[in-house]
């Protein structure tokens, strides 16, 4: 997991743009699409899907939109990437570009050089909640007014 798919860029994106107005209401989908450079159309299939984590819900109507269920500071990178990856992507081996059986049987020289990078970028991310990412942006921002 080298480069982050787009897939899980938007959900952490989603998510961090919910966070910044946690308790204010509900956020329309095309606000967090413009905040966050994302398109409409995979925000609505990623926000359905971050549904089922537990941390995002939705309210119908016209003052509708999606929220997040709890505290950034809660979630962490690594849990939102975990989740979108689901059981089965965790199973996989990380340096096996075939996705189905192993031409190399599981003999293959590269895949613990691989699984210690996986495991490197995944001690950031477990390392990095949401709430990190809400206060390093306001520092950029701060840095930016001098």
């Amino acid at each position: 997991m080298a480069i982050t798919p787009k897939k899980n860029q938007y959900a952490l994106r989603a998510i961090f743009e919910l966070a910044k107005y946690l308790g204010q209401g509900p956020k329309k989908i095309s606000e967090i699409a413009e905040a966050q450079a994302i398109p409409m159309r995979f925000l609505e299939v990623i926000l359905g899907q971050l549904k089922g984590s537990g941390w995002v819900d939705s309210k119908r109507g016209f003052y509708g939109g999606y929220f997040l269920k709890c505290s950034p500071k809660e979630i962490t990178v690594g849990d939102i990437l975990r989740f979108l990856q689901g059981p089965s992507k965790q199973a996989e081996c990380v340096a096996c570009i075939s996705k189905g059986d192993c031409p190399f049987d599981g003999q293959c020289a590269f895949a613990p050089m691989w699984n210690k990078v996986d495991a490197a970028m995944f001690k950031i991310y477990d390392e990095t909640t949401i709430d990190d990412l809400i206060k390093m942006e306001k520092k950029n921002i701060d840095r930016e007014k001098i």
